[in-house]
């Protein structure tokens, strides 16, 4: 992935020095609703569930056609922290949020839409966000309370060694991914899921969870084919890198990972060939109608 040189975020905190403890896990990309947190979990821990994830098809469609989402908490933010030359990492991450950044704005601007950016925090161990405390062993995971991304950058030695899945860009994937949920949040999607809490059955609510999950996943895809075409960051092999990534995240791979045996009615991410699927139609189309998972017949 050709990255180094291109624009760095400024809107990156980070947290790594103020303590929490314990060490990047987590083998599972969420989002959190309602303050509950859903994360990307760790292969020794259950599949995360419970959460209502419920929308109405065509709010994903709003941004195209210039109408507004839903309105955004407001909080109060930390200090920023730019991204320093002599952190690789930090750097890294900061270059894919500013691309993220720069594809997302130009994409609501052409719907008639204004595009907030969210912060992307970096810690160890635990932190405080407005969706409760978050913890490594979830993932990376995205709170609409306070519009931020959190990762701890341990989970990318995760993702390489336990997981199978190495390459810069399976990581810009998993931000890109994370920013998806921030894309839905801005749409509106996160207030209609919410309002479908406790109305539907627990099997339902996996039901839906995969289907945002995967528009999260489509959405990353859409990212990486407008960021291509723009500055030429694709080099050969990137595309397998994120395919690979979607394949070892999928509930059927995490399930048969942790010794367990594969429950369908418990996902809520997706199998492994249905996120390969998504992520390949966001980044061959580029389009945000093709990632209607809500209206699909088959994921």
């Amino acid at each position: 992935m050709k990255w180094e040189g291109n624009r760095e975020s400024d809107n990156v905190e980070d947290r790594r020095d103020e303590g929490g403890g314990g060490s990047g896990g987590g083998g599972r990309i969420g989002s959190v609703l309602g303050g509950r947190g859903i994360g990307v979990g760790t292969i020794v821990i259950a599949l995360v569930g419970g959460w209502v994830l419920g929308i109405n098809p065509l709010t994903i469609l709003g941004v195209l056609s210039g109408e507004g989402g839903a309105p955004m908490a407001q909080v109060q933010q930390a200090p920023r922290n730019s991204a320093s030359v002599d952190d690789p990492m930090k750097k890294f991450v900061s270059t894919v949020l500013a691309d993220t950044e720069d594809v997302w704005t130009d994409v609501f601007t052409k719907g008639g839409a204004t595009y907030q950016k969210p912060k992307l925090v970096l810690f160890r161990g635990a932190t405080p966000t407005a969706c409760g405390q978050g913890q490594s062993a979830m993932g990376p995971f995205y709170c609409p309370g306070d519009q931020k991304v959190y990762i701890d950058l341990g989970f990318y030695e995760t993702l390489r060694t336990r997981l199978g899945a190495p390459g810069d860009f399976a990581q810009a994937y998993v931000i890109a991914h994370e920013v998806g949920h921030h894309v839905q949040n801005l749409l509106g999607i996160s207030n209609k899921v919410e309002q479908r809490r406790g109305q539907v059955s627990q099997t339902a609510y996996n039901a839906l969870s995969v289907r945002l999950e995967l528009q999260a996943d489509c959405f990353a895809g859409v990212w990486a084919h407008h960021a291509n075409n723009a500055r030429q960051l694709l080099e050969q092999g990137d595309v397998e890198e994120a395919i690979n990534a979607a394949a070892r995240i999928g509930d059927d791979a995490l399930q048969r990972g942790s010794g367990g045996a594969v429950v369908p009615e418990s996902f809520t991410h997706g199998t492994s060939a249905q996120r390969q699927r998504w992520f390949g139609t966001g980044i061959k189309t580029g389009s945000v109608k093709a990632c209607d998972t809500f209206s699909a017949r088959q994921l």
